[in-house]
This record gives structure tokens, sequence and C-alpha cells, in this order.
């Protein structure tokens, strides 16, 4: 009896140590986490000079999460979104010989759709007070099209939010809430050009849920392009892990200064991998202050279609292949870029007396630019340099996706011998440019030209290759442009596209 008494108390022991366990797993499991155990173990002894420099690091890293995450909030939001309804009995009475619906002039046999709210939760940080409003910068995908906005602060208090603007093309937003206190900590905004490889960073916010987590890697790399989100923004990489929920939240540098806004991650699984992206705060400072002033970011606008080209490319145009730049392969016509006398196949290398390094620089820098202010741009035209003065519009995004306004509505392509056998053209005396990358609705397509076609001759001048042709485009004085195109051993004229 006593030893199947003994056998019932280890069986309980044991029962109630499973039980323990188990429900620690729930306690810290939250979210879709997965919770590993770690073993303990004896500490080892560390050396006290080493330990003073490690003690020195942990310091430091304590002092910027004590100074900066006063500012850091948690952006909760509630979006709205169309959803399709499946009406199953609908398409099983329409499809069934011995049942018919009854007639219904509601039912036009459509998908119908139907509003559902959604919530999320993002990052954000606060970055300015104007009174009693304290502004808060997130990430336009976390806040922009949101119609409900909590912000949450990092002693958990919570506030009505109001989004100020949000811009998609930069993926950010600024949120706005209402407060007596005083003591609010706001952000230090630093200078994002400084960072460099190596310098040492901590990332903020909210990732999967969890509330003012803070983490910490190196800048791995600064000027990247890529993501999904935004088209105009290069990106400081950093191994600092960041989830979802870190979107929106800031990245700091050993000062406690934001240098940047934590935006997306480039992850098979969807977790962190070590290979975050933020938006660079020095391309967002000015943003600030037209949301606040407008509600929204005015875009500087020139009206140039830019484009990367190859060191062949380069050499066609009559280009050192060392050159950096930005090609501007066609321009809408009447925009300030042509008024300037600027032509397709300028290659731009400096504006405002610093050089360009590549198309999202320019694209950044321009629209950067308040409208009506003049710009300086330095463009290659073959070996000749010429400085255009150039009066910035504001952005139109209904005149800058004018297709039926781009000109000439092609890129020229070179026709080397690479792109001759891809053609199948033989005869060597054949000179030209390839027409590519045609646009529906351009002059290029109202002329009937196609990908493929090759321009020989552009008013009755012939052109033997890339430079020539661009040289040729030239509007000044032209009333009217046409092309002669070489197909299929046929050279035809075409219409007259007409000024």
């Amino acid at each position: 009896m006593k030893k199947i008494t003994k056998k019932i108390a280890v069986a309980a022991c044991t029962a109630a140590l499973s039980f323990g366990i188990f429900n620690l797993s729930c306690k810290v499991n939250k979210g879709s986490a997965n919770v590993a155990f770690a073993e303990t173990s004896p500490a080892n002894i560390i050396p006290q000079d080493s330990l003073a420099v490690t003690q020195a690091m942990q310091n430091t890293f304590r002092s910027i999460s004590s100074g900066v995450l006063p500012a850091v909030v948690e952006v909760d939001v509630v979006e709205k979104k169309k959803v399709k309804v499946y009406n199953p009995f609908r398409d099983f009475f329409k499809n069934s010989p011995f049942f018919s619906m009854p007639e219904d002039d509601d039912d036009d046999g459509k998908d119908e759709f139907r509003e559902q709210e959604q919530s999320g939760l993002g990052s954000g940080v606060i970055v300015r007070k104007t009174g009693k409003t304290f502004y808060v910068l997130t990430n336009n995908h976390v806040a922009g099209n949101a119609y409900k906005i909590k912000i949450k602060l990092n002693d958990e208090r919570e506030f009505d939010g109001k989004l100020v603007g949000a811009d998609p093309r930069m993926d950010v937003a600024l949120v706005s809430f209402e407060s007596d206190d005083k003591a609010i900590t706001v952000a230090k905004l630093g200078d994002s050009d400084s960072m460099q490889q190596g310098d040492i960073v901590l990332a903020l916010g909210s990732p999967l849920g969890y509330f003012a987590s803070v983490t910490q890697g190196i800048v791995s790399a600064t000027g990247r392009s890529g993501g999904q989100i935004g088209s105009i923004s290069d990106f400081i990489q950093t191994d600092a892990a960041i989830n979802q929920g870190n979107s929106g939240g800031p990245l700091v540098n050993i000062y406690g200064e934001v240098i940047g806004i934590n935006t997306w991650i480039a992850s098979s699984s969807g977790g962190s991998v070590g290979l975050g992206f933020s938006i660079p705060i020095n391309n967002i400072k000015t943003s600030i202050d037209q949301f606040i002033s407008n509600g929204k970011i005015a875009y500087g606008w020139v009206g140039v279609s830019l484009m990367e080209i190859t060191d062949e490319y380069k050499k066609e145009l009559g280009i050192d292949a060392k050159t950096p730049g930005a090609l501007a392969a066609q321009l809408f016509l009447e925009s300030p870029a042509v008024k300037s006398g600027m032509l397709p196949g300028d290659y731009i290398i400096e504006l405002n007396g610093h050089g360009v390094k590549n198309v999202d620089q320019l694209v950044r820098e321009i629209g950067s630019i308040p409208a009506g202010k003049t710009a300086e741009i330095t463009v290659l035209r073959g070996k000749e340099k010429k400085a255009l003065k150039i009066k910035i519009d504001e952005r139109d995004e209904k005149l800058s996706s004018d297709n039926t306004k781009l000109w000439p509505g092609f890129i020229a392509s070179p026709l080397n011998e690479e792109n001759r056998k891809k053609l199948n053209i033989e005869n060597s005396k054949v000179k030209g440019i390839i027409v590519a990358g045609l646009t529906e609705k351009t002059p290029g397509a109202a002329l009937r030209l196609q990908n493929g076609d090759i321009i020989c001759a552009v008013n009755d001048k012939k052109v033997e290759n890339v430079e020539e042709f661009y040289r040729a485009l030239e509007l000044e004085g032209k009333k009217e442009i046409w092309f002669d195109v070489y197909s299929d051993g046929h050279t035809i004229s075409t219409g007259r596209y007409k000024f």
C-alpha cells in the first residue's frame, strides 16, 4: 500500500511539474512567436579590464534606450477594406435544373463587396511639438489608409491620433495627438548622411506586438534601393533585428539621434534575417514641414523620364564609360526640361553644382526642390558639356502620367552585332537604332512604330548610332518629325508628327 501511495505521489508530482511548464509556455508565448527555453550554467569569470569596456558599452546602450524610448510610440490603426461577398445559393440555384431564383433587379450576377474593418499596428516616433500638439512620424503603409488611429506612449497612456498627411512614394506619414503634458519626450533628429558602414545603431518599436522593444546592430550598407514600398528613397541597411510591427519606428545612432525610419525587411520567412531597411531621416526632414503646412508633399518636377544605362550604351552616346549620371531617355513636351533646351539623350551629370551618382539620387533631389525655384542641371551632349537653367514645376500626377506628351515614346537601343543576330539582320549596310520599350499612346506609338523596328533616318537625315539619333531629335526650328524605318528588308517613311 505504501508503494502504491508512493507511486501515486510521484505521478502527482510529475503531473504538477508538467502542468507548471505548460503554464509557463502559455504565459511566454505571445502572438505567433515560438518559445525556446535556455539552460542555466555557472557564470564565467571575466577579467576586470575587459569587463570595464563591456560595462561602458552597456551603459551607452542603456542611456540611448532610456533617452529615446519615451519618444517611441505604438500606432494602432483601423482600416476599412472592401471584401468580396460570396453567395453560394445564387450560384447553386442558377446552375440547378430543378430550381430557379426569383427575378431580382438588384442581382446583376456581379461580385458583391462590403466594407470590413481591419486592425493593425506599427510603430512611430514623436518628432515635433507645437503647443499642445505632438507630431508622430511613421510609415504610410502603417497609417496612410487608417480612419481610426490610437497612439500608445511608452508609459502605456493612449491618445486619439489624427492623420496629418501621408505620402506613398516615400512611404512616410505624419500623425498628431493632443496632450497638456509638457514632459512628453520629443526625439532629436540626426544627420543620416554622416552614417557609414559599421556604425552602431539601435532599432526601436513594437515588433510582432511586443511593445517598446530595442534591438542593436550595425549599418550594413547605405544607399540601398529595392522593396515593394515607395519608389524614391534610398535606404540604410542594418542587421539590427527588424520585424513586422517595427515599421515606422526609429533607427538611432550612438548619440540617441534618429537617423532613419524602419520600413521593410528582406526575408523568405517573414521574420528578421538581419536584412532590415530604413528611410534616411535627411530624406524626410522637409516632408514634416510640408505635411504640417499643406497636408502633403509637393514634389518638384522637370518632365524627364530617366534611365540607368550600361557602359556600352555610354560609349554609344560618346561618353566615357566611367562617368556617373543619369540618361534623360525621354522628355515630356512643353515641360520645364524642354523649355530649358534639354534634349532626349542628354546625360545628366550634375545638379546645382554637385555630381549625380544615379537615377534614384537625382529623382530624390529634384523632388525636394520647391516649385518655382530654378535649378542648374549640367548635361553631356556627346562630349560637349552644357549647363541648363530649369525652373522647377510642382509634380502633377495627371500631367506626369500623360503618355501622349512623352517624346519620343520609346528607347533608342544600339544596333550592335548581338542585336543584329537577334533580329536576323544580315545586311551590314543597314545602320541606325532599334526601337525598344515602346509606350502606348506616345508620339512613337501614334507613328505606328513597333518594338524591333530600325530607324535609319530622321527627317531624311541618316543616323547610324544612338548619339546621332538623339541629336537629330532636336525640336528647335522643327514643326514636324518623321522617321525612315527598316523592317523585313523594306524601308518606309512614317507619317509626320506635328508639334
